[in-house]
């Protein structure tokens, strides 16, 4: 990757192994990608684990802002909008806002991260709601799925709109000429589904993106068949999950296989590399972080348990993203297509 100039503003006391893991993570960033980071937290806890660590000021590009007030993983979006003004994830945003950090990266609440990034940097024109675009593994490379957590009821409209940021993401950072889109139903007959996805179908097909594909099932998310997968957050949070603990069952029941036999642990020794190969295509470290489509600026979202490995590969994909232009692109894009997917009145911010 190419490094930013100005840095990525890091939160450092999000996640469930914070500030450690994410300090670690920051200067694995900076040696391997020389990419600024800019960490936000407490600040004698930062140091402490930036000097545990062997950094010394100026060695790496990392500085430290001070922020008195941490988010934890339970506290409600909506409160945290009325308090926490120093919280290290609205300063990660107000960093950005003010133009000092070009991304802000949290494996905090990921709640609080889509309130507070619409009510700072608020959204692109045009865009009624952000959504978390997770990537997930196929046969043929990755699928975005959208939206991941972030809306739990959505409109028509909204799925509309999620349908042409996956598109323009798929294309700006994944490099697919022309992906395939499909809207995540429970058949792929026109009939499927429910009244928003059945009056979506229409309003998408209206925009005459060049591969839409219309209904899709859930196999579709992994067989490699379509790009960018549209849901509303509710489905897609349940889907990802899912996913997570299936990944997770498969590599419990093949130890246990493997320990029954030597035979079975000479096998596993032999495959050893195909293993190691098939469990960082489906690690979400390797992605390291989602981004918030939809808001005017940059906001990763990254796993609660991220390990300094996922940590480091947030902040690439936050360097990648500032750099796409993915941002300018659905702005122009439905200012285009302004009549399908025009937005309705907006509240100042809608927590979920």
């Amino acid at each position: 990757m190419t490094a930013t100039a100005l840095p990525v503003a890091l939160d450092a006391m999000g996640g469930d192994h914070a500030p450690a893991v994410v300090v670690e993570g920051a200067v694995e960033a900076a040696r391997a990608f020389g990419q600024p980071v800019l960490l936000v937290g407490d600040r004698a806890r930062v140091e402490a684990e930036l000097a545990r660590l062997g950094v010394t000021p100026g060695s790496l590009p990392i500085t430290v802002r001070h922020a008195s007030e941490v988010i934890a993983m339970d506290e409600s979006p909506a409160a945290v909008l009325r308090r926490k003004k120093d919280s290290s994830i609205r300063v990660c945003f107000d960093l950005v806002k003010a133009g000092e950090a070009v991304a802000a990266v949290s494996a905090g609440n990921s709640g609080a991260m889509m309130a507070l990034g619409a009510l700072v940097l608020g959204r692109i024109e045009g865009v009624d709601r952000a959504a978390i675009a997770t990537l997930l593994p196929t046969p043929r490379g990755r699928t975005v799925l959208l939206d991941a957590g972030a809306n739990v009821d959505c409109k028509p409209q909204h799925l509309v709109q999620f349908a042409v940021m996956g598109e323009i993401y798929a294309r700006r950072v994944l490099g697919i000429r022309e992906p395939t889109v499909g809207l995540l139903t429970n058949g792929t007959e026109d009939t499927k589904g429910n009244d928003t996805t059945r009056e979506a179908l229409a309003l998408i097909r209206s925009l005459g993106l060049a591969r839409f594909l219309g209904n899709v099932e859930g196999r579709d998310i992994y067989n490699g068949n379509c790009d960018v997968v549209v849901c509303d957050g509710f489905v897609g949070n349940v889907a990802l999950k899912t996913s997570e603990g299936l990944a997770d069952a498969i590599r419990a029941m093949m130890r246990e296989e493997v320990e029954r036999s030597w035979r079975a642990k000479l096998g596993y020794l032999l495959m050893r590399p195909a293993f190691k190969a098939f469990e960082r295509r489906v690690d979400y470290a390797e992605v390291g972080g989602a981004p918030l489509l939809g808001l005017d600026g940059v906001g990763i979202v990254s796993h609660g348990g991220s390990s300094a490995r996922a940590i480091r590969n947030a902040i690439r994909v936050a360097a990648a993203f500032a750099q796409s232009g993915v941002n300018r692109a659905i702005r122009d894009d439905l200012a285009r297509r302004a009549a399908p997917v025009a937005p309705g009145p907006q509240p100042a911010v809608e927590v979920q």
